[in-house]
Protein backbone atom coordinates (compact mmCIF):
# COMPACT_ATOMS: atom_id res chain seq x y z
CA UNK A 1 0.00 0.00 0.00
CA UNK A 2 3.05 2.20 -0.48
CA UNK A 3 2.31 3.40 -3.59
CA UNK A 4 -1.13 5.44 -2.34
CA UNK A 5 -1.22 8.65 -4.08
CA UNK A 6 -2.69 11.89 -2.52
CA UNK A 7 -5.95 12.24 -4.01
CA UNK A 8 -8.57 15.08 -4.40
CA UNK A 9 -10.77 14.94 -1.03
CA UNK A 10 -14.44 13.80 -1.90
CA UNK A 11 -16.18 15.97 1.32
CA UNK A 12 -16.60 19.33 1.50
CA UNK A 13 -17.33 20.56 4.75
CA UNK A 14 -20.84 21.71 5.47
CA UNK A 15 -22.60 22.24 8.26
CA UNK A 16 -24.97 19.96 9.27
CA UNK A 17 -27.83 22.50 8.62
CA UNK A 18 -27.48 21.64 4.82
CA UNK A 19 -28.39 18.19 5.52
CA UNK A 20 -31.02 18.00 2.46
CA UNK A 21 -28.32 19.64 -0.10
CA UNK A 22 -29.27 19.83 -3.62
CA UNK A 23 -26.64 17.55 -4.06
CA UNK A 24 -28.05 14.62 -2.52
CA UNK A 25 -29.98 14.28 -5.32
CA UNK A 26 -27.45 13.61 -8.04
CA UNK A 27 -27.49 9.70 -8.21
CA UNK A 28 -26.12 8.82 -11.87
CA UNK A 29 -26.59 5.42 -13.11
CA UNK A 30 -23.79 3.25 -13.69
CA UNK A 31 -23.76 -0.52 -14.91
CA UNK A 32 -21.66 -2.93 -12.59
CA UNK A 33 -18.77 -4.57 -13.96
CA UNK A 34 -16.90 -8.02 -13.02
CA UNK A 35 -13.30 -7.43 -12.37
CA UNK A 36 -12.13 -9.19 -9.04
CA UNK A 37 -9.05 -8.56 -7.22
CA UNK A 38 -7.60 -9.75 -4.53
CA UNK A 39 -6.80 -7.57 -1.64
CA UNK A 40 -5.38 -9.25 1.75
CA UNK A 41 -2.00 -8.86 4.03
CA UNK A 42 0.12 -9.84 1.88
CA UNK A 43 -0.92 -8.39 -1.47
CA UNK A 44 -1.79 -4.95 -0.37
CA UNK A 45 0.49 -3.58 -3.01
CA UNK A 46 -1.78 -4.21 -5.53
CA UNK A 47 -4.00 -1.90 -4.43
CA UNK A 48 -3.57 1.33 -6.14
CA UNK A 49 -6.19 4.37 -4.96
CA UNK A 50 -6.69 6.70 -7.91
CA UNK A 51 -8.37 9.91 -7.96
CA UNK A 52 -11.94 10.12 -7.46
CA UNK A 53 -12.21 12.05 -9.95
CA UNK A 54 -10.75 9.89 -12.66
CA UNK A 55 -12.04 6.74 -11.13
CA UNK A 56 -15.33 4.82 -12.30
CA UNK A 57 -17.85 4.06 -10.17
CA UNK A 58 -17.02 0.71 -7.98
CA UNK A 59 -18.94 -0.95 -5.04
CA UNK A 60 -15.19 -1.12 -3.20
CA UNK A 61 -14.47 2.62 -1.50
CA UNK A 62 -11.53 3.15 -0.76
CA UNK A 63 -11.57 5.34 3.31
CA UNK A 64 -8.86 7.41 4.62
CA UNK A 65 -7.62 9.87 7.39
CA UNK A 66 -9.22 7.26 10.13
CA UNK A 67 -8.90 8.20 13.25
CA UNK A 68 -6.36 5.65 15.18
CA UNK A 69 -8.29 3.50 17.61
CA UNK A 70 -11.25 3.23 15.19
CA UNK A 71 -12.54 0.33 15.06
CA UNK A 72 -14.57 -2.05 12.60
CA UNK A 73 -18.09 -1.33 13.41
CA UNK A 74 -17.23 2.22 13.13
CA UNK A 75 -16.21 1.95 9.61
CA UNK A 76 -19.15 -0.39 8.81
CA UNK A 77 -21.48 2.25 9.77
CA UNK A 78 -20.16 4.42 7.24
CA UNK A 79 -21.62 2.21 4.78
CA UNK A 80 -24.85 0.48 6.45
CA UNK A 81 -27.50 3.43 5.72
CA UNK A 82 -27.20 2.70 1.90
CA UNK A 83 -27.44 -1.24 2.07
CA UNK A 84 -25.50 -4.09 2.68
CA UNK A 85 -21.74 -3.83 3.17
CA UNK A 86 -20.40 -7.51 1.59
CA UNK A 87 -16.67 -7.05 2.79
CA UNK A 88 -14.30 -5.11 4.88
CA UNK A 89 -10.17 -4.57 5.06
CA UNK A 90 -8.70 -2.35 7.80
CA UNK A 91 -5.23 -1.00 6.85
CA UNK A 92 -4.56 0.29 10.29
CA UNK A 93 -1.28 1.08 10.36
CA UNK A 94 -2.09 3.99 7.34
CA UNK A 95 -5.51 4.35 8.85
CA UNK A 96 -7.05 3.72 5.43
CA UNK A 97 -9.76 0.84 5.00
CA UNK A 98 -11.49 -0.49 2.08
CA UNK A 99 -15.00 -0.99 1.93
CA UNK A 100 -17.59 -3.33 -0.95
CA UNK A 101 -20.77 -2.58 -0.74
CA UNK A 102 -23.31 -4.83 -1.89
CA UNK A 103 -24.14 -3.26 -5.19
CA UNK A 104 -22.50 0.12 -7.33
CA UNK A 105 -25.62 1.62 -6.73
CA UNK A 106 -25.54 1.78 -3.19
CA UNK A 107 -21.54 2.65 -3.85
CA UNK A 108 -22.79 5.76 -5.78
CA UNK A 109 -25.32 6.85 -3.70
CA UNK A 110 -23.22 6.54 -0.61
CA UNK A 111 -20.52 9.16 -2.63
CA UNK A 112 -22.50 11.07 -3.36
CA UNK A 113 -24.25 11.52 -0.04
CA UNK A 114 -20.91 12.41 1.23
CA UNK A 115 -19.80 14.64 -0.93
CA UNK A 116 -22.42 16.66 0.44
CA UNK A 117 -21.80 16.10 3.56
CA UNK A 118 -18.31 15.51 5.50
CA UNK A 119 -18.66 12.15 7.23
CA UNK A 120 -16.73 11.81 10.73
CA UNK A 121 -16.06 9.20 12.27
CA UNK A 122 -15.17 9.91 15.97
CA UNK A 123 -15.37 13.82 15.18
CA UNK A 124 -12.65 13.71 12.70
CA UNK A 125 -13.01 14.00 9.19
CA UNK A 126 -12.94 11.45 6.80
CA UNK A 127 -12.29 10.71 3.11
CA UNK A 128 -14.29 8.17 0.43
CA UNK A 129 -13.40 8.10 -2.80
CA UNK A 130 -14.38 5.26 -5.61
CA UNK A 131 -11.66 2.44 -5.26
CA UNK A 132 -10.34 1.63 -8.93
CA UNK A 133 -11.10 -2.14 -7.92
CA UNK A 134 -14.55 -3.87 -8.46
CA UNK A 135 -14.64 -6.64 -5.88
CA UNK A 136 -12.70 -7.15 -2.54
CA UNK A 137 -11.37 -10.53 -1.97
CA UNK A 138 -9.47 -10.82 1.35
CA UNK A 139 -7.65 -13.72 3.12
CA UNK A 140 -9.86 -14.69 6.34
CA UNK A 141 -7.19 -16.13 7.96
CA UNK A 142 -5.66 -12.56 8.12
CA UNK A 143 -8.89 -10.43 8.65
CA UNK A 144 -10.46 -13.05 10.70
CA UNK A 145 -11.63 -10.05 12.90
CA UNK A 146 -13.36 -7.68 10.46
CA UNK A 147 -15.25 -10.62 9.04
CA UNK A 148 -16.12 -11.32 12.53
CA UNK A 149 -17.72 -7.53 12.69
CA UNK A 150 -19.02 -7.94 9.21
CA UNK A 151 -21.27 -11.37 9.97
CA UNK A 152 -22.33 -10.05 13.17
CA UNK A 153 -23.17 -6.56 11.41
CA UNK A 154 -24.80 -8.45 9.04
CA UNK A 155 -26.67 -10.77 11.39
CA UNK A 156 -28.41 -7.68 13.45
CA UNK A 157 -28.90 -5.78 9.84
CA UNK A 158 -31.08 -8.79 8.49
CA UNK A 159 -32.90 -9.07 11.61
CA UNK A 160 -33.51 -5.41 11.67
CA UNK A 161 -35.47 -5.64 7.77
CA UNK A 162 -38.25 -5.30 8.78
CA UNK A 163 -38.58 -1.75 9.77
CA UNK A 164 -40.36 0.09 8.04
CA UNK A 165 -42.97 2.91 8.27
CA UNK A 166 -44.52 2.45 11.67
CA UNK A 167 -43.56 -1.56 11.72
CA UNK A 168 -41.20 -1.50 14.24
CA UNK A 169 -39.17 -4.32 15.90
CA UNK A 170 -35.79 -4.47 17.44
CA UNK A 171 -33.57 -7.51 17.38
CA UNK A 172 -31.54 -9.47 20.29
CA UNK A 173 -27.81 -8.63 19.03
CA UNK A 174 -26.61 -5.32 20.38
CA UNK A 175 -23.49 -4.06 18.23
CA UNK A 176 -20.69 -1.98 21.06
CA UNK A 177 -22.14 1.39 19.88
CA UNK A 178 -24.85 1.77 17.66
CA UNK A 179 -25.50 4.65 15.28
CA UNK A 180 -29.21 4.73 16.03
CA UNK A 181 -31.22 5.98 18.78
CA UNK A 182 -34.41 4.89 20.39
CA UNK A 183 -36.44 7.91 21.36
CA UNK A 184 -39.45 7.94 23.66
CA UNK A 185 -41.66 11.22 24.14
CA UNK A 186 -42.85 11.31 27.48
CA UNK A 187 -45.34 14.14 28.57
CA UNK A 188 -46.38 15.05 25.06
CA UNK A 189 -48.56 17.94 25.03
CA UNK A 190 -47.44 19.33 22.12
CA UNK A 191 -46.94 17.67 18.60
CA UNK A 192 -43.49 16.59 18.19
CA UNK A 193 -42.71 15.48 14.57
CA UNK A 194 -40.09 13.58 12.45
CA UNK A 195 -38.56 17.35 10.90
CA UNK A 196 -38.72 18.54 14.98
CA UNK A 197 -36.63 15.64 16.02
CA UNK A 198 -33.99 16.34 12.90
CA UNK A 199 -34.01 20.10 13.72
CA UNK A 200 -32.97 19.17 17.33
CA UNK A 201 -30.69 15.95 16.65
CA UNK A 202 -29.05 17.20 13.66
CA UNK A 203 -27.14 19.79 15.63
CA UNK A 204 -24.81 16.63 17.07
CA UNK A 205 -24.01 15.41 13.57
CA UNK A 206 -25.94 14.14 10.37
CA UNK A 207 -29.06 12.70 10.68
CA UNK A 208 -29.51 9.97 7.74
CA UNK A 209 -32.82 8.33 8.80
CA UNK A 210 -35.88 8.36 10.97
CA UNK A 211 -38.90 6.42 11.66
CA UNK A 212 -41.74 7.45 13.89
CA UNK A 213 -44.49 5.53 15.72
CA UNK A 214 -46.87 4.62 18.38
CA UNK A 215 -45.86 1.59 20.84
CA UNK A 216 -47.35 1.37 24.07
CA UNK A 217 -49.29 3.79 23.68
CA UNK A 218 -46.45 6.20 23.29
CA UNK A 219 -44.94 8.18 20.35
CA UNK A 220 -41.18 6.62 19.66
CA UNK A 221 -38.81 7.06 17.00
CA UNK A 222 -35.64 5.36 16.26
CA UNK A 223 -32.88 8.02 14.49
CA UNK A 224 -30.00 6.64 12.74
CA UNK A 225 -26.47 9.13 12.87
CA UNK A 226 -24.08 8.88 10.39
CA UNK A 227 -21.48 8.03 13.13
CA UNK A 228 -21.78 6.14 16.63
CA UNK A 229 -20.38 9.19 18.30
CA UNK A 230 -22.74 11.34 17.14
CA UNK A 231 -25.60 9.28 18.41
CA UNK A 232 -23.33 9.08 22.17
CA UNK A 233 -23.09 12.56 22.51
CA UNK A 234 -26.61 13.63 21.50
CA UNK A 235 -27.67 10.77 23.70
CA UNK A 236 -25.50 12.38 26.65
CA UNK A 237 -26.97 15.84 25.91
CA UNK A 238 -30.33 15.32 25.28
CA UNK A 239 -31.58 12.66 27.75
CA UNK A 240 -33.92 13.66 30.11
CA UNK A 241 -34.59 17.13 28.39
CA UNK A 242 -38.03 19.29 27.57
CA UNK A 243 -38.47 20.05 23.81
CA UNK A 244 -41.01 22.60 24.82
CA UNK A 245 -41.58 24.53 27.83
CA UNK A 246 -42.25 21.58 31.10
CA UNK A 247 -43.81 19.11 28.38
CA UNK A 248 -42.49 16.88 25.79
CA UNK A 249 -39.58 15.33 27.31
CA UNK A 250 -37.40 13.14 25.53
CA UNK A 251 -36.18 9.59 26.92
CA UNK A 252 -33.19 8.09 25.02
CA UNK A 253 -31.21 5.21 24.73
CA UNK A 254 -29.23 3.25 22.19
CA UNK A 255 -31.24 0.68 20.30
CA UNK A 256 -30.45 -2.67 19.14
CA UNK A 257 -30.20 -1.89 15.89
CA UNK A 258 -27.71 -0.55 13.76
CA UNK A 259 -29.61 0.17 10.42
CA UNK A 260 -32.90 1.52 9.83
CA UNK A 261 -34.79 0.10 6.83
CA UNK A 262 -36.84 3.37 5.35
CA UNK A 263 -39.86 2.25 2.36
CA UNK A 264 -41.17 5.77 2.40
CA UNK A 265 -40.61 9.69 2.55
CA UNK A 266 -43.86 11.28 4.38
CA UNK A 267 -44.81 12.26 7.75
CA UNK A 268 -43.72 8.97 9.78
CA UNK A 269 -40.14 7.84 8.25
CA UNK A 270 -37.91 9.55 6.06
CA UNK A 271 -34.49 8.55 4.59
CA UNK A 272 -32.67 11.79 3.82
CA UNK A 273 -30.09 9.43 2.10
CA UNK A 274 -32.66 8.62 -0.85
CA UNK A 275 -34.78 11.63 -1.57
CA UNK A 276 -36.58 9.43 -4.14
CA UNK A 277 -38.64 7.39 -2.31
CA UNK A 278 -42.33 7.13 -2.75
CA UNK A 279 -44.67 9.32 -0.07
CA UNK A 280 -46.77 5.74 0.64
CA UNK A 281 -50.25 4.86 0.20
CA UNK A 282 -52.57 8.02 1.41
CA UNK A 283 -49.25 9.78 3.13
CA UNK A 284 -48.49 13.80 2.34
CA UNK A 285 -44.84 13.48 1.00
CA UNK A 286 -42.37 15.54 1.91
CA UNK A 287 -43.19 19.39 0.13
CA UNK A 288 -39.89 20.71 -1.26
CA UNK A 289 -40.44 24.36 -0.14
CA UNK A 290 -40.87 22.48 3.38
CA UNK A 291 -37.12 21.08 2.68
CA UNK A 292 -35.96 24.47 1.93
CA UNK A 293 -37.52 25.71 5.27
CA UNK A 294 -35.99 23.56 6.89
CA UNK A 295 -32.43 24.20 5.61
CA UNK A 296 -32.62 27.87 6.50
CA UNK A 297 -31.04 28.97 9.45
CA UNK A 298 -34.52 31.19 10.63
CA UNK A 299 -35.09 27.62 12.02
CA UNK A 300 -38.51 26.61 13.98
CA UNK A 301 -35.74 25.85 16.95
CA UNK A 302 -35.93 29.57 17.31
CA UNK A 303 -35.87 32.39 19.99
CA UNK A 304 -39.58 31.41 22.00
CA UNK A 305 -42.62 34.02 21.05
CA UNK A 306 -43.86 34.52 24.47
CA UNK A 307 -46.47 31.86 24.41
CA UNK A 308 -47.60 30.68 27.71
CA UNK A 309 -46.44 27.14 28.71
CA UNK A 310 -49.62 24.78 29.32
CA UNK A 311 -47.88 24.28 33.58
CA UNK A 312 -46.69 27.52 33.85
CA UNK A 313 -47.42 31.35 33.63
CA UNK A 314 -45.00 32.08 31.25
CA UNK A 315 -41.29 31.99 30.47
CA UNK A 316 -38.90 29.84 29.63
CA UNK A 317 -37.92 26.69 32.12
CA UNK A 318 -34.22 26.24 32.83
CA UNK A 319 -34.49 22.37 31.73
CA UNK A 320 -36.16 23.29 28.29
CA UNK A 321 -33.58 22.70 25.16
CA UNK A 322 -32.03 25.87 24.27
CA UNK A 323 -28.96 25.34 21.34
CA UNK A 324 -26.26 28.12 20.88
CA UNK A 325 -27.22 31.19 20.47
CA UNK A 326 -30.65 30.81 20.32
CA UNK A 327 -32.99 32.04 23.41
CA UNK A 328 -34.25 29.30 24.75
CA UNK A 329 -37.13 26.41 24.49
CA UNK A 330 -39.34 26.17 21.75
CA UNK A 331 -42.57 28.06 22.29
CA UNK A 332 -46.03 25.73 21.25
CA UNK A 333 -46.66 28.07 18.89
CA UNK A 334 -43.68 27.02 17.16
CA UNK A 335 -44.03 23.14 17.69
CA UNK A 336 -47.36 23.17 16.23
CA UNK A 337 -45.88 25.11 13.02
CA UNK A 338 -43.17 22.63 13.05
CA UNK A 339 -45.95 19.63 13.33
CA UNK A 340 -47.66 21.18 10.71
CA UNK A 341 -44.56 21.78 8.21
CA UNK A 342 -43.29 18.50 8.77
CA UNK A 343 -45.84 17.11 6.41
CA UNK A 344 -45.73 19.04 3.72
CA UNK A 345 -48.86 20.91 4.80
CA UNK A 346 -47.30 24.14 4.31
CA UNK A 347 -44.83 26.31 3.47
CA UNK A 348 -43.04 28.15 6.00
CA UNK A 349 -40.34 30.24 5.45
CA UNK A 350 -40.22 31.91 8.78
CA UNK A 351 -43.27 31.53 10.71
CA UNK A 352 -45.70 34.27 8.40
CA UNK A 353 -48.81 33.31 9.22
CA UNK A 354 -48.00 31.56 12.92
CA UNK A 355 -50.70 34.20 14.39
CA UNK A 356 -53.29 33.80 12.44
CA UNK A 357 -55.81 31.07 14.18
CA UNK A 358 -57.97 30.71 10.59
CA UNK A 359 -57.71 27.36 8.68
CA UNK A 360 -58.34 26.97 5.00
CA UNK A 361 -59.88 23.40 4.58
CA UNK A 362 -60.50 21.97 0.63
CA UNK A 363 -61.72 18.28 -0.63
CA UNK A 364 -64.70 18.48 1.88
CA UNK A 365 -67.87 16.68 0.64
CA UNK A 366 -70.22 19.54 -0.63
CA UNK A 367 -73.12 16.79 -0.55
CA UNK A 368 -72.82 15.98 3.55
CA UNK A 369 -70.15 18.64 4.86
CA UNK A 370 -71.85 21.54 7.44
CA UNK A 371 -70.67 24.18 9.64
CA UNK A 372 -72.03 22.17 12.60
CA UNK A 373 -69.75 18.79 11.55
CA UNK A 374 -66.85 20.70 10.84
CA UNK A 375 -66.62 22.57 14.22
CA UNK A 376 -67.83 19.26 15.92
CA UNK A 377 -64.52 17.46 14.30
CA UNK A 378 -61.86 20.69 15.07
CA UNK A 379 -63.65 21.25 17.82
CA UNK A 380 -61.40 18.23 18.93
CA UNK A 381 -58.50 19.97 19.21
CA UNK A 382 -59.03 23.55 19.96
CA UNK A 383 -62.44 26.09 20.41
CA UNK A 384 -63.59 26.89 17.06
CA UNK A 385 -65.41 30.21 17.09
CA UNK A 386 -66.61 30.34 13.17
CA UNK A 387 -66.90 28.28 10.13
CA UNK A 388 -67.88 29.51 6.99
CA UNK A 389 -68.75 27.08 3.98
CA UNK A 390 -67.18 28.96 0.93
CA UNK A 391 -70.37 30.36 -1.28
CA UNK A 392 -68.23 29.79 -4.47
CA UNK A 393 -66.65 26.81 -3.73
CA UNK A 394 -68.16 24.47 -1.29
CA UNK A 395 -65.68 22.09 -1.31
CA UNK A 396 -63.64 24.59 0.36
CA UNK A 397 -64.29 25.77 4.33
CA UNK A 398 -62.86 28.69 6.32
CA UNK A 399 -62.52 27.79 10.74
CA UNK A 400 -61.36 30.56 12.50
CA UNK A 401 -59.91 28.73 15.92
CA UNK A 402 -59.32 30.80 19.31
CA UNK A 403 -55.65 31.40 18.54
CA UNK A 404 -52.93 30.56 16.53
CA UNK A 405 -51.47 27.44 18.24
CA UNK A 406 -55.31 25.80 18.34
CA UNK A 407 -55.42 25.69 14.26
CA UNK A 408 -51.78 24.35 14.08
CA UNK A 409 -52.71 21.80 16.27
CA UNK A 410 -56.02 21.03 14.19
CA UNK A 411 -53.92 20.88 10.63
CA UNK A 412 -50.91 18.75 12.14
CA UNK A 413 -53.98 16.15 13.42
CA UNK A 414 -56.72 16.54 10.59
CA UNK A 415 -54.86 17.38 7.54
CA UNK A 416 -55.00 13.74 5.37
CA UNK A 417 -57.57 12.37 7.28
CA UNK A 418 -60.79 11.51 5.51
CA UNK A 419 -64.23 12.77 6.53
CA UNK A 420 -67.58 11.80 4.96
CA UNK A 421 -65.38 9.58 2.45
CA UNK A 422 -62.82 11.91 1.03
CA UNK A 423 -59.68 12.65 2.25
CA UNK A 424 -59.32 16.49 3.23
CA UNK A 425 -56.54 19.09 3.34
CA UNK A 426 -55.99 21.43 6.00
CA UNK A 427 -53.76 24.93 5.47
CA UNK A 428 -53.31 27.67 7.49
CA UNK A 429 -55.64 30.61 5.83
CA UNK A 430 -54.25 34.14 4.82
CA UNK A 431 -56.99 35.41 6.25
CA UNK A 432 -57.39 36.95 9.94
CA UNK A 433 -60.38 36.23 10.70
CA UNK A 434 -64.11 34.68 9.25
CA UNK A 435 -66.11 37.89 8.68
CA UNK A 436 -69.84 36.97 9.11
CA UNK A 437 -72.30 37.81 6.43
CA UNK A 438 -74.37 41.49 6.43
CA UNK A 439 -77.03 42.02 8.03
CA UNK A 440 -80.35 40.56 6.43
CA UNK A 441 -77.83 38.57 4.07
CA UNK A 442 -78.96 34.68 3.62
CA UNK A 443 -75.90 32.70 2.60
CA UNK A 444 -78.22 29.51 2.48
CA UNK A 445 -76.65 28.94 6.16
CA UNK A 446 -72.61 28.37 4.88
CA UNK A 447 -71.55 30.21 7.72
CA UNK A 448 -72.24 29.77 11.49
CA UNK A 449 -70.82 31.88 14.54
CA UNK A 450 -69.95 29.49 17.11
CA UNK A 451 -68.12 32.13 19.94
CA UNK A 452 -71.03 31.75 22.47
CA UNK A 453 -71.10 27.86 21.68
CA UNK A 454 -71.17 25.49 25.48
CA UNK A 455 -69.49 22.46 23.61
CA UNK A 456 -66.17 24.27 23.25
CA UNK A 457 -63.70 21.79 24.87
CA UNK A 458 -60.82 24.29 26.07
CA UNK A 459 -62.98 27.02 27.23
CA UNK A 460 -62.38 26.71 31.11
CA UNK A 461 -58.23 27.17 31.94
CA UNK A 462 -56.21 23.74 33.02
CA UNK A 463 -59.14 21.14 31.54
CA UNK A 464 -57.99 18.47 31.57
CA UNK A 465 -59.39 18.08 28.15
CA UNK A 466 -55.81 19.68 27.65
CA UNK A 467 -54.15 16.72 28.78
CA UNK A 468 -56.12 14.79 26.19
CA UNK A 469 -55.21 15.91 22.81
CA UNK A 470 -54.75 12.78 20.72
CA UNK A 471 -54.79 11.95 16.43
CA UNK A 472 -58.01 10.83 14.90
CA UNK A 473 -58.33 6.61 16.14
CA UNK A 474 -60.05 4.02 15.68
CA UNK A 475 -60.48 3.95 19.17
CA UNK A 476 -62.86 6.34 20.66
CA UNK A 477 -63.29 7.64 24.43
CA UNK A 478 -66.89 8.35 25.50
CA UNK A 479 -68.03 10.31 28.88
CA UNK A 480 -71.10 11.34 30.51
CA UNK A 481 -73.05 7.81 29.97
CA UNK A 482 -75.92 7.64 32.68
CA UNK A 483 -76.17 4.53 34.58
CA UNK A 484 -79.39 3.14 32.65
CA UNK A 485 -77.65 2.57 29.51
CA UNK A 486 -75.91 -0.53 28.44
CA UNK A 487 -73.01 -1.78 26.58
CA UNK A 488 -75.81 -2.91 23.89
CA UNK A 489 -77.32 0.38 24.00
CA UNK A 490 -74.33 1.92 22.79
CA UNK A 491 -73.18 -0.49 20.11
CA UNK A 492 -76.65 0.13 18.59
CA UNK A 493 -76.30 3.96 18.62
CA UNK A 494 -72.52 3.72 17.23
CA UNK A 495 -73.21 1.06 14.41
CA UNK A 496 -76.70 3.35 13.24
CA UNK A 497 -74.06 5.91 12.26
CA UNK A 498 -72.75 3.78 9.29
CA UNK A 499 -69.79 1.84 10.93
CA UNK A 500 -69.06 -1.54 12.78
CA UNK A 501 -68.04 -2.04 16.18
CA UNK A 502 -65.22 -4.40 16.89
CA UNK A 503 -64.90 -3.72 20.80
CA UNK A 504 -66.22 -2.18 23.59
CA UNK A 505 -65.21 -1.84 27.08
CA UNK A 506 -67.09 -0.28 30.05
CA UNK A 507 -64.66 1.74 32.95
CA UNK A 508 -65.24 0.71 36.67
CA UNK A 509 -67.68 3.14 37.12
CA UNK A 510 -69.52 2.77 34.08
CA UNK A 511 -69.73 6.58 33.33
CA UNK A 512 -66.89 5.95 30.91
CA UNK A 513 -66.02 3.16 27.78
CA UNK A 514 -64.03 3.07 24.99
CA UNK A 515 -65.60 2.05 22.59
CA UNK A 516 -63.28 1.24 19.48
CA UNK A 517 -64.98 1.11 15.68
CA UNK A 518 -63.12 -0.89 12.04
CA UNK A 519 -61.62 1.96 10.72
CA UNK A 520 -60.11 5.33 11.79
CA UNK A 521 -62.94 6.75 8.97
CA UNK A 522 -65.74 5.38 10.76
CA UNK A 523 -64.51 6.84 14.09
CA UNK A 524 -64.22 10.49 12.71
CA UNK A 525 -67.72 9.75 11.28
CA UNK A 526 -69.48 8.07 14.90
CA UNK A 527 -67.42 11.33 16.50
CA UNK A 528 -69.14 14.14 14.29
CA UNK A 529 -72.57 12.20 14.70
CA UNK A 530 -72.58 11.25 18.27
CA UNK A 531 -70.46 13.58 20.11
CA UNK A 532 -72.83 15.83 22.21
CA UNK A 533 -75.83 13.28 21.40
CA UNK A 534 -78.51 13.41 23.83
CA UNK A 535 -78.54 9.99 25.99
CA UNK A 536 -81.35 10.90 28.26
CA UNK A 537 -81.79 12.46 31.49
CA UNK A 538 -79.64 15.89 30.01
CA UNK A 539 -76.33 13.21 29.66
CA UNK A 540 -75.10 14.61 26.44
CA UNK A 541 -72.61 11.84 25.70
CA UNK A 542 -69.02 13.12 24.88
CA UNK A 543 -66.70 11.72 22.24
CA UNK A 544 -63.47 11.99 21.80
CA UNK A 545 -60.39 10.05 19.79
CA UNK A 546 -58.53 7.50 22.55
CA UNK A 547 -54.55 6.38 22.56
CA UNK A 548 -56.07 3.00 23.98
CA UNK A 549 -56.80 0.01 22.45
CA UNK A 550 -58.84 -2.45 23.14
Amino acid sequence: MDGIVTDVAVGVKRGSDELLSSSLYNSPNSSMSGMVVTANGNDNKKLRVEDRMDCAPSRVLHIRKLPNEVSETEVIALGLPFGKVTNILMLKGKNQAFLELGSEEAAITMVNYYTAVTPHVRNVPVFIQYSNHKELKTDSALNQRAQAVLQAVTAVQSASTPISGTAVSECALTPAQSPVLRIIIDNMFYPVTLDVLQQIFSKFGTVMKIITFTKNNQFQALLQFSDPMNAQQAKLALDGQNIYNACCTLRIDFSKLVNLNVKYNNDKSRDYTRPELPAGDGQPAMDPSVTAAFNKDSSLLGTPSGMVSPYSSGGAFSSSLSFGQTGGALSPLSAAAAAAAAAGRVALSGVSHSNSGVLLVSNLNEEMVTPQSLFTLFGVYGDAQRVKILYNKKDSALIQMADGNQAQLAMSHLNGQKMYGKIIRVTLSKHQTVQLPREGLDDQGLTKDFTNSPLHRFKKPGSKNFQNIFPPSATLHLSNIPQTITEEDLRTLFENSGGTVKAFKFFQDHKMALLQMSTVEEAIQALIDLHNYNLGDNHHLRVSFSKSTI
